[in-house]
């Protein structure tokens, strides 16, 4: 029997079914509230200005992230980046990474992209081309680091 093959969604807040927003929150929250025994308030009001990814193993989510447009004084930044216990260790979180590059490459191409990574996930997203840009700071009981990718038309510093 083959491996189930994952598909990749890209959506808008108001494209999102029922199902798909049911099960990205459910992800998140499993994956940041209840492994991390983090409390903190998910649902900050961003979603809705959000381009969000949902990963599906056949009919499975297994993984789920989201681009934060970029603001008055704020770069586009990826976040919520949550793949399901049982799917880690497989290459999924550099596959669903590598998406959100591409995505905000296409839509904001001139644009560096950031994220708030936690600490202990810093040579991960090095490995994407991020580079800390900060001292760590601890968000919710766990130590964070900004990171940032630079736009493919910006020189190194």
């Amino acid at each position: 029997m083959s491996e189930p093959q994952l598909i990749l969604n890209w959506r808008d807040w108001p494209a999102l079914s029922v199902d798909e927003l049911h099960g990205l929150l459910q992800l998140r929250s499993a994956v940041f509230v209840v492994e991390q025994d983090c409390v903190f308030q998910d649902m900050d009001g961003l979603d809705p200005r959000c381009r969000h990814l949902c990963a599906f193993d056949g009919e499975t989510l297994i993984g789920t992230l989201r681009l934060i447009p970029p603001a008055a004084e704020r770069l586009p930044l990826i976040g919520r980046v949550a793949v399901a216990h049982t799917h880690r260790g497989r290459g999924f979180g550099r596959l669903l990474m590598n998406a959100a590059i591409g995505e905000c490459e296409r839509l904001w191409p001139s644009q560096a992209i950031q994220l708030a990574a936690q600490e202990r996930l810093q040579r991960f997203y090095q490995s994407l081309g991020f580079a800390r840009c900060g001292e760590r700071y601890l968000e919710d009981g766990i130590w964070h680091i900004d990171m940032r990718r630079l736009a493919r038309s910006e020189p190194a510093a």
